[in-house]
């Protein structure tokens, strides 16, 4: 019954991620240059945000729901093993890893799923959203430096041109908020190449090199 339910909670997280992708998928195909079409195209968009905010919440209500009733979680507890004092759980899995194709930062992650990766040396494996990926890349840089990381919000690198913010210091301010600090929120209703997005920019702002983050796909393991 476990797998069952882990299951159905996984693909409650693929549906949500795939309807983020399709949302990117369809305002890319609509001509900018074409008024009529750019406005249609608006009209969708706005709709269509407001029914996948929506959604995103009743989604994450009923899957935190079943985790707590249940203690069955998307996540393996796999995820955890590789501690930055654990040099020799840490080493297993980048040798588990290795044998998958690695993934950079500046690819299409469109209708793609995670299983892993590595940052600074630092592994995580059996991930099953892109979600988690953006969690727990927040988590190593809040170790890394607290202070940076605190300061995030106030950050003009982390505000759209819309005024929207990719981390707050009240849940209130987004749409769907992940606790990721004491006193910060980050918006998490993103899809794939978003969140790839966000990370590239959070790695800059800590001087991290792209390079130092390799991601490892299910669909490329599943193919195995």
């Amino acid at each position: 019954m476990s797998n069952r339910i882990r299951e159905i909670l996984t693909d409650l997280e693929r549906v949500r991620e795939n309807l983020l992708a399709l949302s990117d998928d369809i305002w890319l195909s609509i001509d900018h240059n074409n008024s009529d079409a750019l406005q249609r195209g608006v009209e969708f968009k706005l709709a269509y945000n407001e029914k996948m905010g929506a959604f995103d919440r009743l989604a994450s209500e009923l899957s935190t729901l079943v985790q707590q009733f249940t203690d069955v979680h998307v996540e393996a507890s796999a995820v955890e093993d590789a501690k930055a004092e654990d040099a020799e759980a840490n080493e297993r899995i980048i040798k588990e890893l290795d044998k998958e194709e690695p993934h950079t930062l500046a690819e299409d992650f469109r209708y793609k799923r995670p299983f892993g990766f590595v940052l600074q040396g630092r592994a995580f494996k059996d991930i099953v959203t892109w979600r988690r990926v953006y969690e727990l890349v927040c988590a190593q840089l809040r170790e890394q430096d607290a202070a940076r990381f605190t300061a995030l919000p106030e950050n003009p690198d982390f505000t759209t041109t819309h005024g929207n913010r990719y981390f707050t210091r009240t849940s209130e301010e987004v749409r769907s908020p992940a606790h990721v600090g004491d006193t910060i929120y980050a918006e998490v209703n993103l899809s794939a190449n978003m969140i790839r997005d966000v990370i590239r920019r959070l790695l800059t702002t800590f001087d991290v090199p792209e390079s130092e983050m390799t991601i490892y796909l299910r669909q490329d393991r599943d193919a195995e």
